[in-house]
């Protein structure tokens, strides 16, 4: 195969797990925004996690939420849990990397926020780690997940959602969970804003 038939390839296998993904997850898509707004307008705030590819995720999510998407509004509370160095390497040290973004929620998250948790397998032990955390804070999470779901499946609660992208290439998944942020993101805008 040369490379502008992988590239061809490649190009055909994101749409397929695209469109696979948006069959079997518009209506938790739309259920996920609901419970963003819901949360927000409730005086909640976005406390968004994950590793790697997933973390960039995170934090693109957090940043069109306090910034903005496609159209001007006031920014809305949310916070990824992935930028900041000392916090992360001091819990790192002195725990362990499973640790992270447990600790953190545990501090900073409070009944009636949400989390956002990223991980592309479900067997990511910090994202399982942050979501008990979440629970423990009387928060609801929303897990953007991928292959068969790992042990993630197990530890949500009634009241979370799940969307999760069944896929066996990591980056396939990091491309779906990008279209879905965006997705969450312009519904987020169209209830608060209007269409």
């Amino acid at each position: 195969m040369n490379l502008i038939e992988h590239i061809n390839e490649t190009f055909s296998q994101s749409s397929r797990i695209q469109q696979e993904s948006l069959e079997s997850s518009a209506g938790t898509i739309a259920r996920c925004a609901e419970l963003i707004v819901r949360r927000l307008l409730e005086g909640g705030k976005i406390l968004t996690c994950g590793n790697a590819g997933s973390a960039g995720n995170a934090q693109h999510f957090s940043s069109l939420m306090l910034n903005r998407f496609e159209r001007e509004r006031p920014g809305l509370p949310a916070v990824a849990l992935t930028t900041d160095s000392s916090t992360l390497t001091a819990i790192a040290n002195d725990y362990t990397y499973d640790e992270v973004f447990a600790k953190q929620i545990r501090t900073l998250g409070h009944p009636g926020d949400l989390l956002l948790a990223i991980t592309t397998s479900g067997e990511t032990e910090n994202i399982n780690a942050a979501i008990e955390a979440a629970h423990e804070r009387k928060m609801l999470v929303i897990a953007l997940n991928g292959r068969d779901g790992g042990r993630l499946c197990g530890l949500l609660l009634e009241g979370d959602e799940e969307i999760c992208v069944n896929a066996d290439s990591t980056a396939r998944i990091l491309e779906v969970h990008l279209l879905i942020i965006h997705c969450l993101c312009d519904l987020i805008d169209r209830q608060l804003l209007g269409n």
